[in-house]
């Protein structure tokens, strides 16, 4: 019950703040791109564009998210309340889950992109790695500045691999490293057992690391047990 009312608490805060009127313009857009793009380019024109924004959005975002909870005191709130660490990491990776899915789906469709159940997989796997990873940066900041500087290694350490691997420019055992094997199965292919198991574990470690981060963040705002 707590969980389906912070989740449905974030779907409003997010629409209070304009998220999904943000990616209404930015899915007519990148459909617009990938229109303008000659056909065989498009399938891997979709999976950059996916992997780069709808399925990294909580890397981009958390930071604000979390900010603003904090400056409406949010997060007091909750460090008061019967909600779990654990719960509130869920609803946050499970509510930004829902647009990513959904432009994904959208800009998957529009590129005539083949195994669709496999991209979306792909999405959602690499949403919970970014949301996650997004969350252990966001709840150790103070400002949003600080937080795009703290994400920037985070950022490099993604998306250069895997682009560099959609194209196949890295070795062939790079395929094992967890956000190529997102990007693997954003772009309709799927991926090994190991390296699905790859991601599986790093999904385990970054949570229990979000959740963590999370608890300090209500200790330092009163809400330690006494």
């Amino acid at each position: 019950m707590r969980l389906r009312k912070l989740f449905l608490l974030d779907m409003r805060f997010q629409a209070k703040y304009g998220f999904y009127f943000l990616y209404a313009v930015l899915t007519v857009i990148y459909i617009t791109v990938l229109f303008a793009l000659p056909e065989n380019w498009r399938e891997k024109a979709a999976a950059v564009l996916i992997f780069s924004d709808p399925a990294s959005m909580g890397l981009f975002f958390m930071g604000a998210i979390v900010l603003l909870e904090k400056n409406q005191h949010t997060t007091c709130a909750l460090a008061a309340s019967p909600v779990h660490a654990a719960e509130y990491v869920i609803a946050k990776v499970s509510s930004l889950s829902v647009i990513s899915l959904v432009v994904a789906a959208v800009l998957a469709l529009a590129a005539d992109a083949d195994n669709l159940h496999i991209v979306l997989s792909g999405t959602f796997l690499s949403g919970v790695l970014f949301t996650l990873s997004g969350m252990i940066v966001a709840t150790n900041i103070t400002s949003l500045n600080q937080f795009i500087l703290c994400t920037v290694p985070v950022e490099a350490a993604s998306f250069v691999p895997a682009i560099l691997h959609l194209f196949k420019i890295t070795p062939a055992w790079c395929r094992y490293y967890p956000v190529n094997v997102c990007m693997d199965m954003v772009s309709g292919h799927l991926s090994s057992a190991i390296g699905v198991l790859g991601v599986a574990a790093m999904t385990v470690i970054l949570f229990v690391f979000s959740r963590d981060c999370v608890l300090r963040m209500w200790d330092r705002m009163g809400g330690a047990k006494i």
